[in-house]
């Protein structure tokens, strides 16, 4: 189990959003985004390196995260749709209620964090049953801009989840 390094007050002030979230039923209302739709638009991808495997006998991987180059806040306060890997934050025999979702197997936990621009802070009053931890979700609900410490890595986006579901192509 992980513990608790956060404070879901600190997580979700950054939201700019309303404070309760529409029902399931808001399928026409949700936006799909893609990690890169995160990035500033003059930067086109995440660099291949970070995905790569490290020694794990050198500094934490939390140290090696790379600078972010800024956030985009086209969507704050919209309902989207964002696919990813679970890293648990809070997490008991029910499930999890926090985690980052990263971009993909394995970021902040076998490699560097990716920049914090690449990385969403999620909440849940529901505790998602996590199958393991290279379990690929959807994760659905308010997505804000939000500035996030863990002692994993700095995070630069929040989502307070409605819906989580595992990955389906």
């Amino acid at each position: 189990m992980v513990g608790r390094v956060f404070h879901r007050r600190t997580v979700l002030a950054g939201l700019a959003c309303a404070t309760t979230l529409p029902s399931a039923g808001f399928a026409d209302e949700v936006t799909d985004l893609e990690w890169s739709d995160l990035l500033p638009e003059e930067e086109l991808v995440v660099p291949r390196a970070l995905a790569g495997l490290i020694d794990h006998d050198s500094e934490p991987l939390s140290s090696q995260q790379p600078a972010s180059t800024g956030r985009r806040n086209d969507w704050n306060g919209k309902i989207v749709r964002l696919p990813g890997f679970v890293v648990p934050i809070d997490q008991s025999s029910a499930g999890v209620t926090a985690f980052i979702l990263v971009p993909y197997v394995g970021a902040c936990v076998h490699v560097p964090p990716p920049p914090a621009n690449q990385l969403v802070f999620v909440t849940t009053e529901k505790p998602y049953p996590l199958a393991g931890l290279f379990e690929a979700v959807n994760v659905t609900g308010m997505f804000g801009t939000a500035s996030t410490y863990t002692q994993i890595a700095q995070i630069g986006y929040a989502l307070s989840a409605d819906e989580i579901a595992p990955f389906k192509v």
